[in-house]
């Protein structure tokens, strides 16, 4: 009989279709146990089937209507179907079930720069940041807000931050010989921590895996937002 740790081992080697296999086959024989349930919608969101990871999240909340991980994970699938009135519907509701948890304002916020607020973003950043004085990510993130609102001196001090919260530091100015020539190359500062704020939503867990400095934060929410969704 295929067991949790079996469709666990192939979803994290990519091999969604056995590991779909694998929690179907849980769920037909246990039941709709919320473990199973989570995962599948999980593996059906790396799929593809958004329809499908959609059914699952309705369960789960059928199940455990005020789980905030559930609400919020089905928030990233609505964003993902470009159903973003009920996205912001969902993060909205984690996060006044969960007011005292910063990943819900940073998760929110990612959402809002996705969509185009970005006024709403830098002060969802800002109440992640009071929250969690220590979340690099956050700082990085609304740096690269104020840096598309023109916040110069804005985004600088808070990609700063970001930098003195991770260690990184920035390289003294190197010479770069050519012929003929003394200029001066310089290394560009952040551009190990700005690497994040190009990417699309599909990348959205890349940005999230880091936010939270509290080991007890990141454990919930990288059991979903780990993956790296296929999206716009």
């Amino acid at each position: 009989m295929e067991t949790i740790e079996t469709g666990i081992t192939y979803y994290k080697k990519g091999k969604f279709d056995a590991a779909l296999a694998v929690f179907n086959q849980l769920i037909k024989v246990n039941g709709e146990i919320p473990e199973y349930l989570h995962y599948r919608a999980r593996i059906q969101s790396r799929r593809g089937a958004l329809d499908e990871s959609l059914k699952d999240f309705d369960l789960l909340l059928d199940l455990d209507t005020y789980n905030t991980t559930f609400i919020s994970d089905k928030a990233v699938v609505l964003h993902l179907m470009k159903r973003n009135n009920e996205a912001m519907e969902a993060f909205d509701q984690a996060l006044n079930l969960d007011p005292n948890n910063p990943y819900r304002y940073s998760s929110r916020a990612y959402f809002k720069d996705r969509i185009g607020d970005l006024q709403g973003a830098i002060l969802d950043y800002e109440r992640a940041i009071e929250l969690d004085p220590e979340d690099a990510v956050s700082h990085n993130n609304k740096g690269l807000v104020e840096e598309k609102l023109g916040y110069q001196e804005q985004s600088s001090q808070s990609l700063s931050e970001a930098d003195r919260i991770t260690g990184y530091r920035t390289p003294e100015k190197v010479e770069t010989p050519s012929p003929g020539s003394d200029e001066k190359a310089q290394i560009t500062s952040n551009e190990s921590i700005k690497k994040s704020g190009g990417i699309s939503f599909s990348g959205f867990v890349a940005v999230l895996k880091g936010i939270f400095t509290s080991e007890s934060t990141r454990a919930e929410f990288t059991r979903f937002l780990k993956s790296k969704f296929k999206g716009s």
